[in-house]
C-alpha cells in the first residue's frame, strides 16, 4: 500500500484554469461596479438640483415679500393712481433692460420714500464720482482741476521725475578711490573693491543701520582692483586686477578658478595659452553663463570658458588702420551676445561677430575718439540699438549699430581722470548716466545725466567732495550705486520708487554690543573678630605669581642639572651623552694583565680546547683531522722577496 499511495503522490496533474472565463468574470464585475458609481452620481447631482431650486424659490418668495413690505413702509399720503401706474411701468422697463447683477444691486439700494429729483440725483452722482463735500463746482473750477491733474501726471512721467535720489546711504569701503562696482542680478548683494587691493561685500539683507561689510578680501595681493562683475546667475563673480591673470571666485569670496599666465617672450599673441600683460577689463557673456571676456595691454581680448583654465577659448587680435597691435582698454558683449566690441587706444572702436570667426571686424570706426587716449567705458543700450562709449577725451557719445559711421550725439567738457570712469543706461533707456572727475579748484564730483534721444543735460547731481569714478543703476532694485575717489560708496535710493536693497536695512537698528558687569566687592577689615566671622584678608596678584613662579610645576621649570652619577634615565653631568658615558667607563675601568699579552691569554686555553674540542675541529674530523699550520719564515730577505711585484726595484737587463 505504501509503494501505491507513493505513486499516486508522484503522479498528481498539474491544475488547469481557463483564462478566458476568468477575465469575463472580472469584466462583468468591473461593469457592475461602473454602473452602481454612476447611479450613485446622478442621485447625488439630483439631490444638489433639488436643493438649488428650492433656495432659488424661497429667495423669490422672501424678495416679493420684501418689496410688499416696502411699499407698505413709506410714510406719507398714498400716491394717486395714475403716477403708481406709472411708476410701475417705468420700473419693469429698467429692470428689464438691466442685467441681473444690476438688478439685485438696485434692490440693495433701494430708497425709502418718494423718488428724488432728477437735477438733485444727478448732481449727487456727480458728487459721489468726484468724492467732494458740498454743491457741485462750478465748469470752469471744474476743468481748472482736470489740467492740473493732466500736469501732474506729466510730471511723473518726465524722466527726471523718475531718478531715485531722494535718500542717501554712505558705505565705507576705505581711503583709497573704489574702481569697481557690481550688483549681483537679484539686487541681494553688492560687492566693491578699491586702489587698497581689497574686495568687501555687503548683504542687504543681512545688514543693520551700522552699514558694515561681511567679509573683506584681498585676491589679487598687491594689485588694484579694475573691474568686478557678477555672472548672470550671480554664483560667481570676475575679478579684474592689475595683473595678467583674471580669477573667478564665488558669491562668499573664495577662489574658482585662475586663468593661466602666457609666455611673454613668444610674439605672436595667438600662440600662447594666457595674457602678458596688465588687465584693462571683462566682463560676462549675457547668454553663455560659462564664456567672459577680458583683455590686456599685450593687445589681445581673450575669450575663457570656466571650465577649462588652462587655455583661452579665442582670442582677437586688434589692429590699427597701419596693421599694428591695438591696445584695446574696455570691452563688452551686446545685449543678445551677437557682437563683441572693444574700444583702444588708436581711438578706435571695433565690433566682431560672435558667431563667426574673429578674423575680419564686422563693424569699425577708425575716429570714435582721439588718438592716444583711453576710452573708459562701453555700454549697449537694453534694447540694444545704441553703444555709448566714455572716452579719455572728456566725451560721451552715442552710436547707433546700424549706421556706426557717424555718432548720434556728443556730450563735451566731461573731464575724466580715471581709466576705467563709467557710463550708462537707466532701467527704460530714455537716459544716458555718467561721472565726472574733478578739476583743479572744484570742490564736488557729480553725477550727470543726458536725455538719450536728444543728449541734453537733464540734470546734474552732486555725490561727494571728490572724483565720481563707478555707477550702477539696477533695474530691479530702481537703486543706484556710486563709487567716489576718496573711498566711499554711495547709494541712492527713493521709498515709493525703490524697491528692496536699502529698503532692508534702513529701517533696522544698530546690534547692541554686549557688555559685562563686574561688580567689585569691598574688603572689610575686622582684626577683633572671631575667627568663624572673619575673612580672609585678600592677598595681591605680585605675591601668587611669586609664589607659583617657586612652584616648578606650575611654572614648568626645565630639568636642573644633575650633579651625581644620575637618575631617572639621566646621566651624571660628565656623560650628558652616550658616548662620553661609554668613554668615561674605559678611561675608569681597572687595567686587565691580558690586554697586554693577548697571545697568552688565548694560549691558556689552548689544552682544554685540545682535550674537548667543540667549535672548529668537529667540523675538519673526516677531511682533516691533522690540523696543518702555516711554517713560521726565519729569513728577512726571503719576507722582503715575497712583497708586491710593484715594490721590487727595477733591475737593469743585460
Amino acid at each position: 500500500m505504501s509503494n501505491q499511495d507513493t505513486n499516486t503522490r508522484g503522479e498528481k496533474k498539474a491544475q488547469n484554469f481557463d483564462f478566458m472565463a476568468m477575465f469575463e468574470e472580472t469584466r462583468k464585475t468591473a461593469v457592475e461596479r461602473s454602473h452602481r458609481t454612476l447611479e450613485e452620481r446622478e442621485a447625488v447631482y439630483k439631490e444638489e438640483v433639488e436643493d438649488s431650486s428650492r433656495k432659488t424659490a424661497r429667495k423669490q418668495h422672501l424678495s416679493s415679500n420684501n418689496s410688499d413690505s416696502d411699499s407698505d413702509d413709506l410714510v406719507g399720503p398714498p400716491l394717486p393712481l395714475s403716477i403708481r401706474n406709472k411708476n410701475t411701468q417705468n420700473e419693469l422697463t429698467h429692470k428689464s433692460e438691466k442685467p441681473k447683477e444690476t438688478q439685485s444691486h438696485d434692490s440693495d439700494d433701494d430708497m425709502i420714500g418718494p423718488p428724488l429729483p432728477p437735477s438733485f440725483s444727478a448732481g449727487k452722482n456727480k458728487m459721489e464720482t468726484d468724492d467732494i463735500i458740498g454743491p457741485p463746482l462750478p465748469p470752469v473750477l471744474q476743468r481748472g482741476m482736470d489740467s492740473d491733474d493732466e500736469d501732474e501726471e506729466e510730471e511723473e512721467d518726465t524722466p527726471e521725475m523718475k531718478i531715485p535720489a531722494s535718500h542717501e546711504v554712505v558705505l565705507e569701503h576705505g581711503v583709497k578711490t573704489v574702481s569697481a562696482l557690481s550688483l549681483d542680478p537679484s539686487g541681494a548683494r553688492l560687492v566693491a573693491g578699491g586702489y587698497d587691493y581689497d574686495v568687501k561685500f555687503w548683504d542687504f539683507a543681512g545688514m543693520d543701520a551700522s552699514l558694515q561689510s561681511f567679509r573683506s578680501i584681498r585676491p589679487c595681493e598687491s594689485h588694484q582692483i579694475k573691474c568686478l562683475q557678477y555672472s548672470t546667475t550671480g554664483d560667481t563673480i570676475l575679478v579684474i586686477s592689475g595683473n595678467s591673470q583674471a580669477k573667478i571666485i564665488d558669491r562668499d569670496g573664495f577662489e574658482v578658478l585662475t586663468c593661466v599666465k602666457g609666455d611673454q617672450y613668444i610674439v605672436d599673441m595667438a600662440n600662447t595659452k594666457g595674457h602678458t600683460a596688465m588687465l584693462n577689463s571683462g566682463c560676462w557673456h549675457p547668454k553663455l553663463k560659462e564664456e567672459f571676456m577680458t583683455c590686456s595691454n599685450d593687445g589681445s581680448v581673450r575669450l575663457w570658458d570656466i571650465n577649462n583654465d588652462k587655455k583661452h577659448k579665442n582670442v582677437i587680435k586688434p589692429k590699427t588702420q597701419q596693421g599694428r597691435r591695438a591696445i584695446p582698454t574696455a570691452c563688452t558683449y551686446s545685449v543678445d551676445g551677437l557682437y563683441v566690441a572693444a574700444a583702444c587706444q588708436d581711438g578706435s572702436i571695433q565690433l566682431w561677430d560672435h558667431r563667426k570667426h574673429f578674423v575680419n571686424v564686422a563693424m569699425m570706426n577708425r575716429t570714435a575718439h582721439m588718438n592716444g587716449t583711453d576710452t573708459t567705458c562701453l555700454c549697449f543700450s537694453y534694447d540694444g540699438k545704441v553703444l555709448a562709449s566714455r572716452g579719455g577725451d572728456d566725451t560721451l557719445k552715442l552710436w547707433d549699430i546700424r549706421n556706426f559711421k557717424k555718432p548720434l550725439g556728443v556730450a563735451e567738457d566731461l573731464f575724466n581722470l580715471y581709466p576705467m570712469t563709467d557710463c550708462l543706461f537707466s532701467p527704460d533707456d530714455r537716459l544716458v548716466v555718467t561721472g565726472i572727475s574733478l578739476r583743479k579748484g572744484e570742490d564736488s564730483g557729480r553725477l550727470v545725466f543726458f536725455d538719450r534721444d536728444t543728449l541734453q543735460r537733464v540734470r546734474e547731481m552732486e555725490v561727494s567732495h571728490s572724483h565720481v569714478v563707478r555707477c550702477l543703476w539696477h533695474p530691479r532694485l530702481n537703486q543706484m550705486v556710486v563709487g567716489c575717489g576718496d573711498g566711499k560708496v554711495k547709494l541712492y535710493y527713493d521709498p515709493e520708487k525703490s524697491h528692496r536693497g536699502a529698503n532692508l536695512f534702513v529701517v533696522k537698528t544698530k546690534a547692541k554690543v554686549k557688555q559685562m558687569q563686574v561688580v567689585a566687592s569691598q574688603h572689610i577689615i575686622t582684626p577683633y573678630a572671631l575667627p568663624m566671622f572673619r575673612q580672609e584678608r585678600q592677598k595681591g596678584t605680585k605675591k601668587q605669581e611669586e609664589k607659583s613662579r617657586k612652584d616648578p610645576v606650575k611654572s614648568k621649570r626645565p630639568d636642573m642639572p644633575i650633579t651625581g652619577p644620575g637618575m631617572g634615565g639621566r646621566v651624571g653631568t660628565h656623560g650628558s651623552t652616550l658616548s662620553q658615558y661609554v668613554a668615561k667607563q674605559f678611561a675608569t675601568r681597572a687595567p686587565d694583565d691580558r690586554d697586554k699579552d693577548p697571545r697568552g691569554s688565548i694560549l691558556r686555553h689552548a689544552k682544554e680546547a685540545a682535550e674537548n674540542p667543540y667549535w672548529v675541529d668537529p667540523a675538519y674530523k673526516k677531511t682533516q683531522p691533522n690540523a696543518v699550520f702555516q711554517e713560521v719564515k726565519e729569513d728577512k730577505e726571503e719576507e722582503e722577496d715575497e712583497g708586491p711585484v710593484w715594490k721590487k726595484p727595477k733591475m737593469l737587463q743585460k
